[in-house]
């Protein structure tokens, strides 16, 4: 078994889309008597890490979750923004992402993907044939990989898109201008050897049931919200 320690690695829970689709912040809606983003880092932290950090809204307050809060600098560029903060802060090899909006996720999977890391390259789970990149193990060394996708992309978008990018000044996404591609990221990484992918068993694949909308709210309500399932190492 190969399980990431604590010493190499450290978590980001990716937290500060604009949630349009759903109509409200997804990290704060409830889940078995908390909040999702409470319960998502309570999952990461079972696994160990060295730091959990919160990819959030510059206008939220995170503190009573105990993490380190990072605010993107490169705006209008979707969960990306977010990853690209962590890898940065990040002090240890490897760094696993969660997103927000993920209620079954559960500790033993975590688990199995983290047997998939070799050495400090990642890993990135593959589930009927797509990949599931904000659920994944990424070096820390693919920071400056990150950064070139992401200066490309702004280097593609309208000027004063990309002005604001730069400033750092807080502004809505134009419309029509869309977010660089997280797939994207992961083939360039594969292709540098920083990650491999591991395959989702059936049994599974109820792990990447998100949350995006009210509609998927109604239908989670046919179920009880999955427990962590906490495993022992």
């Amino acid at each position: 078994m190969n399980h990431c320690k604590g010493t190499n690695f450290s978590a980001v829970i990716l937290a500060g889309g604009q949630s349009r689709r759903m109509g409200r912040d997804k990290a704060w809606l409830p889940l078995a008597g908390k909040s999702l983003l409470a319960r998502q880092v309570e999952l990461v932290r079972q696994l160990g890490p060295a730091e959990v950090f919160i990819a959030g809204r510059a206008d939220t307050d995170y503190r009573a979750l105990g993490c380190r809060v990072l605010t993107d600098r490169f705006l209008g560029a979707g969960p990306l923004a977010g990853l690209e903060r962590a890898l940065e802060a990040t002090t240890t090899p490897l760094l696993l992402v969660l997103a927000v909006d993920l209620p079954n996720l559960t500790v033993p999977f975590l688990r199995r993907l983290a047997d998939g890391c070799a050495g400090e390259a990642g890993v990135v789970p593959r589930h009927a044939g797509h990949l599931e990149p904000l659920v994944a193990f990424y070096p820390k060394v693919a920071w400056p990989v990150l950064v070139e996708l992401l200066d490309e992309h702004i280097s593609r978008s309208p000027p004063d898109l990309a002005k604001t990018a730069v400033s750092g000044l807080s502004v809505a996404r134009e419309p029509g201008v869309r977010s660089p591609s997280a797939t994207r990221f992961v083939e360039l990484c594969a292709a540098a050897g920083l990650v491999s992918f591991m395959d989702v068993s059936a049994a599974d694949a109820h792990c990447f049931a998100n949350w995006n909308s009210q509609a998927d709210l109604v239908a989670s309500q046919v179920s009880a919200p999955r427990p962590l399932l906490l495993s022992t190492p």
